[in-house]
């Protein structure tokens, strides 16, 4: 009865690994084919504070840190990125950042994935 109690307790310790190494407690991506451990690994990875992750369409996801401090630091990410492309901060609205630049205005939306990232979408023109 101890081996089985013994390779029991194994065995969950096992599972318990694999679920922590490919951080498989993560939330669900809204991306497709992209596990949540190489969406942070990328991040980590990046030499900036936000970092491209996927291209789907006529979109680009990004991920940055909000680094327990909420939704203002991942913000502020985004707006050094889109500006210094050459467009101009307007104002913030719910989930988007907007801004603007000869005349064509381009949207930035923000969703928090876990306390500690936000994915962030953003048209790919807008480089």
């Amino acid at each position: 009865m101890k081996k089985v109690g013994f390779i029991l307790g194994i065995v969950i310790v096992m599972i318990g690994l694999f679920i922590f190494v490919n951080k498989l407690y993560y939330p669900s991506l809204p991306i497709e084919k992209l596990s949540a451990k190489e969406v942070i690994g990328k991040l980590k990875e990046s030499d900036s504070k936000i970092a491209e992750i996927a291209v789907e369409g006529d979109f680009i996801w990004y991920i940055t840190s909000s680094g327990n401090k909420g939704i203002s630091i991942a913000d502020e990410n985004i707006k050094q990125m889109v500006v210094s492309n050459g467009w101009a901060f307007k104002e913030k609205d719910g989930a988007g950042l907007f801004f603007e630049k000869d005349g064509k205005r381009l949207i930035a939306t923000t969703q928090m994935w876990t306390e500690n990232y936000v994915l962030v979408k953003i048209p790919s023109d807008f480089k």
